[in-house]
């Protein structure tokens, strides 16, 4: 791998204008086929296998025209009645208009139908039922609907859109994010470089990148449903590792040029050497998120699909079009008081303060030890310390994930000023908060009909004390089927609407048809996000345990080390158990709710954490390679365990602070964003970044190494033999390293 990075490499340096020239065409190619040939993301939640499903395949095969989405349109008046004559007129004009769209089957008058009206007479709701899914309907039925409010506005009546189809269609609205990530980037970039050619150079990439990644992900939604939240994700995602990945080929590259080395050779030589160490964590974080494939959900598995293209393009432009672009600047990528010739060049020094072999330069006084080094020399001389009050924090922080609860955030948790929020508050009000969830009981009663099950199956439901309410069964043609709503007591998001549903499968319903033929299920959205959560919630710790290992075995054949990969995966599980930790507390908790824009406490939404896991393991892994490649450098090199130990960190130390800083601002810049996943994605990955690249990566990784001593690179002979070889240093002769730092000894 290394000597064909190596070859790309020159390729690209002495072929920059081809390279380029190819990328263009690439992006303009792909940009120009997802606006022909690609589709827009689409919410499905259907989960293969669970209850919830079986309902709804009960109803498309036997009772069609209940089968489909359903709407509520709320009418509200401050004043008077809902029935009055000068708001009915308008009102009935907007339930005329409903009729007649497109794919609506029926309609419940609410001023001819008192029980749809609430008992103050102000508020009144339209149930609209559709002959198809929400996946299948799409945003032009929502914008059909809603037009529809016209004539009951018209006459004063307020009029609100809730239920399944418009909260599962609303509007994704974009926000700042991308801009304050952006000039975060733009600042750090700055600051850490000191050149705007270098500052603008990883933003350049991560951009060509991710508009690449983006179009990849509109046409893969030609062929298979991909949700909405997915190009978000893949924007958050794509600009953190785009920017990420670029920054530690740059800087490999700049430390190399100020060492002297000619601008092609480094080029080559970075690419063989950041550039294996790129392929080799992005390789990493694809792996992780591709098992989310093994949540046997389409959507998460779609969520995953995304991702992975996003990161394999990063990886891509790295590698490829960094080169080229490198050797178009060549040596203007150091600021103009390093291009001075010799007299300004580093001296690579070795971790006791000597001049390496082959280092050019004056004496061993020209960098003092930085403080990076001085911070890796006292971690690495009091580990026991270092360690304990490390593991502490990150312990302290995780004592909430005990408390999770896996669910969805309803329309409650919208922003205040949209139609859905507007709705849910309404019937909250008028009718309680489990109208905005009501669950679909559907009955399969044979081929003659039970009616004696269908009356007991009513009265048992209507005595269990989490149900409010129970309307008259709705039965279909050939006298087979029947559909029962319940309505909660609860909201959908509540644990005790989930509970609801576990009690009415397991012991409400089986009482009331036991020793018969009638076969019940339990449907509609909000017992189909009980199914979903309970289905990731048993296939987490499977998930967890498959990326674990692989990871696992990839970092041993990386490193040729049992301790190393089994430390990492220690270590990782436990940033990631924090920052879970994190999210229960200030989601589920309400702990500064309000300072990221939430009303409300709200559940984890349930593919939440298993899509948290897979991208923080994935890049945590990344921090992991360029810190133990670098020191495994240092080891490889003749030094002591400490020794390398405090010259890799010290190395690594700048450059991995400033990539965690910029992929921190990315992720925090979507928390603005008004959708809950999309904040809670925000907080999970930046606060995970943040322990990550801090406690874990400065703390706990050099305080283990140091512990562990020379056993950290042990593995058995046998196993070396049968293990295939990665080397992440570079299989060519790099020449000193440009980064090393000296140690305080000195």
């Amino acid at each position: 791998m290394t000597d064909l990075l190596h070859k790309v490499g020159r390729f690209a340096s002495r072929r920059r204008l081809f390279v380029l020239v190819a990328w263009i065409l690439v992006i303009v190619s792909l940009v120009g086929a997802n606006k022909g040939l690609g589709s827009s993301a689409v919410d499905n939640f259907e989960v293969p296998g669970v209850e919830s499903q079986q309902a709804r395949d009960l109803l498309s095969q036997r009772f069609p025209q209940k089968a489909g989405a359903t709407a509520m349109v709320v009418f509200h008046v401050p004043n008077g009645g809902i029935s009055e004559q000068k708001y009915g007129a308008g009102i009935a004009a907007t339930i005329d208009e409903i009729r007649a769209l497109d794919h609506v089957t029926s309609v419940v008058d609410p001023l001819a139908t008192p029980v749809t009206q609430s008992q103050d007479g102000t508020t009144a709701v339209a149930a609209v039922q559709f002959d198809q899914s929400t996946a299948e309907l799409g945003h032009p039925a929502l914008g059909s609907l809603t037009a529809t409010a016209g004539p009951a506005r018209a006459v004063g009546v307020q009029t609100e859109f809730g239920g399944e189809l418009p909260t599962v269609l609303k509007e994704q609205s974009t926000g700042p994010a991308e801009a304050i990530g952006v000039i975060a980037a733009l600042v750090i970039l700055l600051i850490t470089f000191r050149s705007i050619i270098a500052m603008a150079l990883p933003l350049l990439t991560a951009a060509a990148g991710l508009i690449t990644g983006i179009s990849a992900i509109g046409l893969l939604a030609g062929v298979i449903e991909i949700p909405t939240v997915a190009p978000r994700l893949g924007m958050m995602i794509g600009l953190g590792v785009g920017i990420d990945y670029a920054l530690f080929v740059l800087s490999r590259h700049r430390d190399q040029v100020i060492d002297g080395m000619p601008i092609e050779e480094s080029i080559a030589r970075t690419n063989a050497t950041a550039g294996n160490a790129v392929v080799i964590a992005g390789m990493t974080v694809v792996i992780a998120i591709l098992g989310l494939k093994f949540a046997g959900i389409p959507f998460v598995a779609a969520l995953g699909y995304s991702a992975s293209i996003v990161v394999a393009i990063a990886v891509a432009v790295a590698v490829t079009l960094l080169p080229a672009m490198l050797s178009f600047v060549g040596p203007r990528i150091l600021p103009r008081h390093l291009r001075q010739g010799e007299s300004n060049r580093v001296t690579r020094m070795d971790s006791n303060g000597e001049r390496a072999a082959g280092a050019e330069g004056a004496s061993t006084t020209d960098r003092p030890p930085s403080g990076w080094v001085r911070w890796a020399h006292w971690v690495a001389h009091h580990p026991w310390r270092s360690s304990i009050a490390a593991t502490a924090v990150l312990l302290i922080a995780a004592i909430p994930l005990g408390g999770m609860h896996l669910g969805q955030a309803d329309a409650g948790s919208q922003p205040s000023d949209t139609t859905q929020r507007k709705a849910y508050d309404l019937l909250d009000a008028s009718f309680g908060p489990g109208f905005n969830g009501p669950l679909l009981i559907v009955a399969d009663l044979g081929s003659g009909g039970d009616p004696v099950a269908l009356e007991r199956i009513v009265d048992s439901v209507r005595a269990d004390p989490g149900v409010k309410a129970v309307g008259p069964p709705q039965i279909n043609d050939a006298n087979d089927t029947a559909l029962i709503t319940a309505i909660p007591k609860t909201t959908p998001q509540d644990q005790a609407t989930a509970d609801l549903v576990h009690r009415l499968r397991a012991d409400t319903l089986p009482s009331a048809v036991r020793g018969g033929n009638t076969e019940v299920y339990v449907g509609g959205p909000t017992a189909g996000f009980v199914d979903q959560s309970d289905k990731i919630a048993a296939r987490l710790p499977w998930f967890i345990a498959g990326v674990v290992g692989l990871s696992f075995l990839l970092l041993m054949i990386v490193f040729r080390s049992l301790l190393v990969p089994l430390k990492a995966a220690i270590l990782n599980l436990l940033s990631i158990a924090a920052a879970y930790g994190v999210v229960v507390a200030v989601f589920q908790w309400g702990w500064g709710r309000s300072l990221i824009g939430l009303e409300e406490s709200v559940p984890i939404a349930s593919f939440v954490p298993m899509m948290m896991f897979a991208i923080l393991f994935g890049l945590s892994m990344d921090y992991e390679v360029f810190i133990l490649s670098r020191i495994r450098e240092e080891h490889l090199a003749g030094r002591s365990n400490i020794d390398s130990v405090v010259a890799g960190l010290g190395a690594t130390a700048k450059v991995i602070t400033a990539a965690a800083l910029i992929m921190v601002s990315v992720f925090l810049g979507f928390v603005g964003s008004p959708d809950p996943v999309v904040k809670m994605m925000g907080v999970g990955l930046a606060t995970a970044v943040t322990l990550d690249a801090t406690i874990v990566r400065m703390v706990l990784l050099p305080a283990t190494m140091a512990l562990v001593g020379e056993p950290n690179w042990w593995l058995p002979k046998w196993l070396d033999r049968v293990l295939p070889h990665m080397d992440v240093e570079g299989g060519v002769d790099s020449g000193p390293s440009s980064l090393e730092a000296p140690s305080l000894e000195a």
